[in-house]
């Protein structure tokens, strides 16, 4: 348990350096292709590693199998750690967007769902997460 416990708190941890590199390049104006395709990366390895973390945490917790996003998130949402259940799905399936940022229409439709949607879900789970590290 000692050795789950650890590996959420430490996957945490580069989720929030992930989480605060997306929210600096989320404050760019106007960003260009390239840019956005920074933004979408950085936005890709915040979501990676926060489904995973949510998956430590819920092996922390007792639950198992919890492997896939998809199962993480809904135990996630099914133990109150996240609220919006559908819209996190969404983050789910628009995430295979992120694939096609050679095509700016493409990179800057996701751009836009990445700073109105689906930040502020990751920003939402990082301060649930905060709340708990803190508490323990």
């Amino acid at each position: 348990m000692e050795t789950q416990d650890i590996r959420w708190k430490q996957r945490f941890a580069n989720f929030e350096k992930a989480l605060h590199h997306l929210e600096n390049a989320l404050q760019i104006e106007n960003p260009d292709i390239v840019q956005k395709a920074g933004i979408i990366q950085f936005f890709e390895m915040s979501y990676e590693l926060a489904w995973n973390t949510i998956k430590n945490y819920m092996e922390e917790q007792g639950f198992t199998e919890v492997n896939s996003p998809r199962t993480a998130i809904k135990k996630a949402f099914e133990t109150g750690l996240i609220v919006n259940g559908h819209d996190w799905m969404d983050l789910l399936l628009d995430r295979n967007l992120t694939a096609h940022t050679y095509d700016e229409a493409k990179a800057t439709e996701v751009e836009r769902l990445i700073h109105h949607k689906y930040f502020p879900l990751l920003k939402e789970l990082h301060e649930s997460l905060s709340i708990i590290r803190n508490e323990e």
